[in-house]
């Protein structure tokens, strides 16, 4: 549950970056003087669309923060494992964290804490979807499972090298994906909060890094997903997130060009007709629900890459246990 509800409280951020809504709320905790939760529902759903999209942000946070408070106690109250416990009480005080930075933004209207906010929102959401796997039946079991006998006791030896070089190659590629993923949303993070102050040579530099690492991320994908469907040593748990992965990285690569066409347009816009009579429109519905996208997608793949990586260290564990057995 806090895994699900967190995609949309960081889609709903994206919004506020979109619009340049981070200001429609000049006070924190409250708003305009009210209860967050006591403010008239009439005032913000009707009233201008900026001060919709934050305080609806801000109530986001809050259910994240609910169920973080939840979550501890489900820990405590059902799971025997003492380092779970101890990291449910870690998801909690990151979300704290998150929104003490969220409020930190608004009291000093400051730009850069609010990049720092953007980038550890979805750093939040990798946190909460490992929580979520490590407290899966699957997780749990894993550690129980048997060896499953080769047919020829001949290639037994052979067959758990290859099954362990398979297991460790796949799992640490997993955390290069990942790794490169969150960097590339920090590069993104950077063109999202760029000013009429910054060089050009600088911005034009953060676009090239942008593309270079995107680029670095669709090889390590192509490369997962190659193993998964040629080795029959990935398991069926690892490979389907891989094939998720890789199939979000594509349409985040569709979401990039379509971000760059409403920002910026095309230099070769009069070969196209559509292109040619195509007006940007600053903070258009059209144009921000694909900037929004974009970054939520960003988000989304970091989460899905989280998936993937524990879920191969984990098979990898239980075969050095089997191995060791």
């Amino acid at each position: 549950a806090l895994t699900v509800a967190v995609f949309p409280l960081i889609w709903v951020g994206g919004l506020v970056t979109t619009y340049d809504a981070g200001m429609a709320v000049p006070d924190w905790p409250g708003t305009y003087g009210w209860n967050m939760f006591a403010y008239p529902a009439s005032t913000w759903l009707y009233g201008p669309f900026d001060l919709l999209v934050e305080h609806s942000h801000r109530l986001l946070g809050t259910v994240a923060g609910f169920l973080s408070i939840g979550l501890v106690i489900a820990a405590f109250r059902s799971d025997q494992r003492r380092w779970f416990r101890m990291w449910s009480i870690f998801v909690l005080i990151f979300v704290i964290g998150q929104g003490l930075l969220g409020g930190a933004r608004v009291l000093l209207d400051a730009r850069t804490v609010a990049m720092i906010h953007g980038c550890t929102g979805p750093l939040f959401f990798a946190i909460a979807t490992a929580t979520a796997v490590m407290s899966s039946r699957w997780w749990i079991e894993r550690s129980t499972a048997k060896p499953t006998e080769p047919s020829n006791r001949q290639d037994a030896p052979d067959t758990k090298v290859r099954q362990n070089a398979t297991g460790a190659f796949t799992a640490w590629l997993a955390v290069i994906l990942l790794v490169l993923s969150y960097g590339q949303l920090i590069l993104g993070a950077q063109l999202r909060h760029v000013t009429g102050a910054v060089p050009h040579k600088l911005f034009k530099g953060f676009v090239h890094m942008h593309l270079g690492s995107a680029g670095l991320v669709l090889v390590a994908s192509l490369v997962l997903v190659s193993i998964a469907l040629v080795s029959s040593q990935i398991p069926a748990k690892v490979s389907r997130v891989i094939y998720v992965t890789c199939g979000l990285i594509l349409v985040q690569l569709a979401l990039g060009i379509g971000t760059w066409i409403v920002n910026y347009a095309l230099p070769w816009s009069e070969l196209n007709e559509f292109l040619a009579s195509y007006t940007i429109a600053a903070k258009g519905y059209w144009e921000s629900m694909i900037v929004t996208a974009h970054v939520a997608t960003g988000s989304l793949i970091i989460s899905v890459s989280t998936v993937a990586t524990l879920r191969a260290g984990r098979s990898r564990a239980s075969l050095d246990v089997l191995a060791a057995n």
